[in-house]
């Protein structure tokens, strides 16, 4: 199967659009309140530990992607099976990350547009952008992550004079149980959710230990930390909480002297990229799981139908916007947790176990 390098910078540019693109427009772990600053940067020094795993893995084994490691480590039996499992998480996380476009597009824009007809016009986009591969992708990347940052930087400066910071007070007013809570949905997403990384990274051009993680989780979390104040300051906790889109709020109240305002659409441009990273992250990871489960010597003419197949789940999995946000909020973390904490942990000590084992023969 043809693997293709990227740059470390390139793969940065991709990890702080995956994780800030869809979780900005969402202000992930608003169950904090107010306390959301801090949950952030806890859920972000309890997800370096997670993620230092994935570089470790990464390191030990150069052009090989999770998928391969898992059949070296356990063989093929336990590797296919556990392949299994990460190829279902990819595809699950696609669809639902599709689904979140389809109730964002519906609510705050064309209503009366048939919810398939916007999701099969974002599938194309990522089915082209997987069929060329990882190396267009980070070229395409590092242009966009400029893009979203000087955004989302606009965005901010402009809602200064909306802003309240008795809206971030009083500190810990509930307690650590709220902030706890929040952590724990932030860690698993979006930081976590990192993991499908593992599955589609495999060659960088410089050589050396690949710090890629860490930096994409520091500069991603920043953004995240960044957007989710403001949209406290602006909105204030309770209001917050209210919406299912909090930054698109926060845009449509952003109103400098009558002349500059109604500027919600470079939110909705900042989410429809990162959008757009993420589910062909999701998709290339599953396409290659396949491939490599059924000994496929190219994932890409696998690509379409693996898309076409997450658009259909994507709307018969929810029948409204508030049953898929019930799921993501109380079922998801738990759910999630097996993929991103249990298995990474189980797999590593496998493989320091056989690498041991290797070294005592």
């Amino acid at each position: 199967m043809e693997d293709t390098a990227i740059t470390y910078k390139q793969g940065i540019s991709l990890i702080i659009l995956f994780i800030s693109g869809s979780a900005i427009i969402f202000t992930p772990g608003i169950a904090a309140k107010q306390d959301v600053w801090l949950a952030t940067v806890l859920a972000m020094l309890f997800a370096l530990p997670i993620l230092l795993i994935y570089e470790r893995l990464l390191y030990l084994f150069p052009h090989k992607d999770l998928f391969d490691i898992l059949q070296i480590t356990f063989g093929k039996g336990i590797g296919k099976i556990i392949s299994i499992l990460y190829v279902w998480f990819s595809f699950h996380l696609g669809y639902l990350v599709l689904i979140n476009f389809g109730d964002f597009i519906s609510i705050v824009g064309l209503n009366e547009t048939p919810e398939t007809v916007s999701l099969l016009c974002i599938i194309v986009l990522c089915i082209g952008a997987v069929k060329y591969g990882i190396e267009v992708i980070g070229r395409w990347g590092e242009i966009a992550v400029i893009f979203l940052v000087i955004s989302t930087f606009i965005l901010i400066i402009l809602s200064i004079n909306n802003m309240d910071i008795n809206n971030l007070k009083p500190i810990l007013y509930n307690g650590m149980k709220p902030v706890l809570k929040g952590t724990f949905s932030i860690f698993s997403f979006p930081f976590a959710e990192l993991v499908i990384f593992t599955m589609v990274f495999t060659i960088f051009k410089e050589k050396g230990a690949p710090k890629v993680y860490r930096k994409g989780l520091f500069l991603g979390g920043i953004l995240i930390l960044i957007t989710s104040v403001t949209d406290i300051l602006v909105l204030g906790a309770s209001i917050a909480e209210i919406y299912y889109f909090p930054a698109y709020a926060v845009a449509r109240r952003i109103n400098v002297g009558e002349f500059i305002q109604r500027i919600e659409i470079f939110t909705s441009l900042v989410f429809l990229i990162g959008g757009i990273v993420k589910i062909s992250m999701c998709l290339l990871a599953a396409s290659k799981g396949v491939a490599k489960l059924l000994n496929f010597k190219d994932y890409r003419f696998i690509v379409t139908p693996i898309g076409i197949m997450m658009v259909n789940l994507s709307i018969i999995s929810y029948e409204s916007v508030m049953e898929m946000s019930k799921w993501a909020v109380e079922v998801w973390p738990y759910y999630a947790f097996l993929f991103q904490v249990i298995l990474p942990i189980i797999i590593l000590a496998g493989v320091e176990v056989k690498r041991k084992r290797v070294k005592s023969i």
